[in-house]
């Protein structure tokens, strides 16, 4: 299931037709856009599918339902499954990464590339008297994120409520309050959030060069 962004453009492609053809590429048949703004726009522009090959259905909200709670309203779920935002940009695998995720029998396998940030300031550490203890100029962190990519096993949707917004977040800490592993599959490589401005004048740079790889021919 993907769940759209409006139609950003990457190249000559809206970024749902790009992951459209990735997902077309690595043996997926079946997508379902969880759609709410511009749900009209989307539906039109992709009918059902056909032109990439693939068979495509939405389901509609009638809220902003986030990114777990529209499963909910999907009644023909396999029992693994592929869930992901509709603004991410990579060269995951995901066939291999759901068929990992299936012969392990986990219950629910996120995506996750390290990310660095710069804080664009000098930070000053300072003692309780306000007097200074260390300075370091524009540092570095790196931190494991989300991708935005999960493979999820159906029962996971279990600890989904019956009402109302539900997100990423509220899931994982729901599974991890109740004991419930998650998996951390690590990626290595390319990866954007073009949901992010930096990310998306990033992905229409780097785009031409790696349509092939991307998309294929």
């Amino acid at each position: 299931m993907v769940l759209p962004k409006p139609l950003m453009p990457i190249g000559d492609y809206p970024i749902l037709e790009v992951i459209l053809r990735q997902l077309k590429r690595n043996g997926f048949e079946h997508v379902t856009m969880a759609v709410n703004h511009q749900a009209d726009i989307i539906r039109s522009f992709f009918q059902e599918g056909k032109r990439w090959g693939v068979r495509l259905d939405y389901s509609l909200e009638s809220e902003p339902l986030g990114t777990i709670a529209p499963l909910r309203l999907i009644d023909d779920l396999p029992d693994n499954f592929l869930l992901m935002n509709g603004d991410v940009l990579t060269d995951l695998n995901f066939e291999d990464f759901m068929e990992e995720h299936t012969e392990a029998q986990e219950l629910f396998t996120v995506a996750a590339s390290h990310r660095t940030s710069l804080i664009d300031y000098g930070v000053l550490e300072a003692d309780k008297n306000n007097f200074l203890r260390a300075f370091r100029e524009k540092p570095q962190t790196s931190h494991l994120v989300s991708m935005g990519v999960y493979a999820v096993n159906r029962r996971a949707v279990e600890y989904v409520p019956q009402e109302g917004p539900y997100g990423f977040d509220e899931l994982m800490g729901a599974l991890l309050a109740a004991g419930e592993p998650v998996r951390v599959k690590r990626h290595n490589g390319y990866w954007l959030d073009i949901g992010r401005p930096d990310d998306y004048m990033q992905a229409i740079d780097d785009f031409p060069g790696r349509q092939h790889q991307l998309m294929g021919p």
